[in-house]
């Protein structure tokens, strides 16, 4: 599922329709299959967490979730699309641009109810609303859950996908499957996430260890074999809610079970 920082990415990807009209809008979803918000000018692209938000003139937002999959494209008129034409949800128009969202949720509400969208969200780690005190007390408010399971829970701060969950863990030294409550430094922990999804908010690839080369450019996500630092054997497992398990990696050594 796209982090934070991705989101942040196609938010600014969309831009340059701040300011335009739209001239068309296809929605290719039943429950917005007639909706029509042409004639509407594109007020703001903004990222909320892991949600885009679209507003327009009027009072209207455009909310959408990338979910896997999910994407939105910028492109010329008539310019051929890049993913298969059954992939598109969204068309949005103007004289100058198309913008083409591919796999993606998609919802059209007035801007003042955003809220019910991304009202349950705890703070942006890349937003104007980031509070670093606030994500540690909502961590807080159920210690006895894994800290892996924590930081992709949305309530608690908004941004954390599985790559900076397992990269997060890591570089803090705690086994995934450690109750917040024994997270030595739970602060820290949170001040760091703040800082690698600032890191990368403009960047198209993401580097954790400092080594650009193809395979050490993160250090246990997505790995098999041995710890980028220590050489001991990344261990690989689910870890979630259930229904909702995903995989998690961790290194045994240099995050020691607490």
């Amino acid at each position: 599922m796209p982090e934070g920082d991705t989101v942040f990415h196609t938010a600014r990807r969309l831009d340059p329709l701040v300011g335009q009209e739209l001239t068309s809008t296809d929605f290719r979803i039943p429950s917005l299959a007639t909706v029509d918000l042409s004639g509407r000018t594109v007020v703001e692209s903004a990222s909320r967490g892991k949600h885009l938000l679209l507003r327009l003139s009027g009072d209207v937002t455009i909310h959408s979730h990338l979910k896997m999959e999910g994407r939105w494209d910028l492109q010329k008129p008539g310019e051929k699309f890049r993913r298969p034409e059954f992939d598109i949800r969204a068309l949005l128009r103007t004289e100058q641009h198309q913008a083409v969202g591919y796999a993606v949720l998609l919802d059209v509400v007035p801007t003042a109810e955003e809220h019910s969208l991304v009202g349950h969200l705890g703070p942006d780690l890349l937003g104007a609303d980031w509070d670093p005190e606030v994500a540690v007390e909502r961590l807080m408010r159920l210690p006895h859950v894994p800290i892996g399971e924590a930081l992709l829970d949305q309530r608690n701060l908004a941004g954390i996908g599985n790559v900076y969950r397992a990269e997060i863990c890591f570089l803090s030294g705690v086994a995934p499957r450690t109750p917040v409550s024994a997270v030595p430094n739970l602060p820290r922990m949170v001040t760091l996430a703040a800082r690698l999804l600032d890191i990368h908010r403009d960047k198209a690839s993401r580097v954790t260890t400092g080594d650009r080369r193809p395979g050490r450019r993160l250090w246990v996500y997505g790995r098999k074999g041995p710890c980028l630092r220590c050489g001991t054997t990344v261990l690989i497992d689910e870890l979630g809610p259930e229904g909702q398990e995903r995989t998690v990696w961790w290194c045994p050594y240099c995050q020691p079970p607490r």
